[in-house]
């Protein structure tokens, strides 16, 4: 392992408290922000730049969700209460979206409850029920491979409480493509300690690296991901017998988190260097119910192929 390693494990602790105070207090204001503003968890607010610029906005995404998913157009609503049942309109998402995939989560806990995708989608319903305990939760939603008119849909509870449908721009996540600017040296020392932890991966439990770095994301959801230094490139071989069965996402971030760039993968892929340290990270998606059960077999490699090269295989 290399020196300058050695020499960052005290930043990088440093910085590992550093995010776990963030990560609370922002949590807990947020939480105060939201039970202050009611009107704000009965209405979809959809990953924006307008949203961004409402109160405590990044700072939240940046300590809950900081791998953005820049290759779906994201809604989030609540938490709302419920006592034994949530209901969604399921021809609405039908209507904008030829992928998707809609989690509930606790609140305040977001522990992923139940999800609902297209895999699991029944045609003959208009909307989908979901049966839950008496309690507090928040909805998220993904839409991958939007239409035109895209809508996030009406939401109700037992609780005689509606949330209505809103409707969003196609070009909702064009914010993406300059969101890197917001890099300084406060988020940078938020996740400093991320790209020494990849350095230390095989001293370290996976289990851990895996908590640290990956999003919440739904159970259908795979992920293969590592670090980059400035000069590496990266190679992603993915076999033709998975290319058909699987849409494979390909980010970047930058060692701050935020998004460099990002693509489909739909064949094999030489990336260029990102020319400064960052991640990389592959959301594997099943494109059907016999997909999904093949997940289990799938597995990933890592290689150094020389100084400058890694080399990824999904196999």
């Amino acid at each position: 392992m290399a020196l300058k390693t050695w020499l960052e494990i005290p930043f990088a602790i440093l910085s590992f408290s550093f995010y776990k105070i963030n990560k609370f207090v922002i949590g807990n204001l947020y939480t105060l922000y939201l039970s202050r503003n009611k009107k704000n968890t009965k209405e979809w607010r959809i990953i924006s730049e307008d949203l961004l610029k409402k109160p405590l906005s990044l700072s939240v995404l940046m300590t809950k969700a900081p791998r953005w998913n820049t290759n779906a157009i994201i809604g989030t609503l609540g938490p709302i209460s419920v006592e034994k049942e949530l209901t969604i309109n399921l021809d609405t998402i039908r209507a904008s979206t030829e992928s998707w995939v809609g989690c509930v989560y606790d609140f305040p806990g977001y522990k992923t409850v139940t999800d609902f995708t297209p895999l699991n989608d029944d045609p003959s319903q208009s909307t989908l029920k979901i049966s839950l305990p008496t309690g507090k939760y928040t909805v998220g939603l993904r839409y991958y491979h939007a239409k035109e008119n895209i809508c996030f849909p009406i939401v109700n509870t037992d609780t005689d409480l509606e949330i209505p449908e809103l409707q969003a721009s196609p070009q909702i996540n064009d914010f993406y493509k300059t969101l890197s600017q917001k890099t300084n040296f406060y988020f940078r020392c938020l996740h400093y300690y991320l790209f020494t932890i990849f350095k230390l991966r095989n001293f370290l439990p996976e289990s851990f690296v895996q908590y640290e770095f990956l999003p919440v994301g739904a159970t259908d959801t795979q992920f293969f991901f590592g670090c980059l230094d400035p000069s590496e490139s990266l190679e992603i071989k993915i076999p033709e017998k998975w290319r058909s069965p699987f849409d494979f996402y390909l980010n970047f971030y930058n060692r701050a988190s935020f998004p460099l760039s990002w693509q489909k993968l739909t064949e094999d892929t030489l990336c260029e260097p990102l020319n400064e340290e960052g991640y990389y990270l592959i959301r594997m998606r099943p494109n059907s119910p016999e997909a999904a059960k093949m997940m289990a077999q799938i597995s990933h490699k890592e290689i150094n192929m020389s100084p400058n090269q890694k080399q990824l295989i999904i196999q």
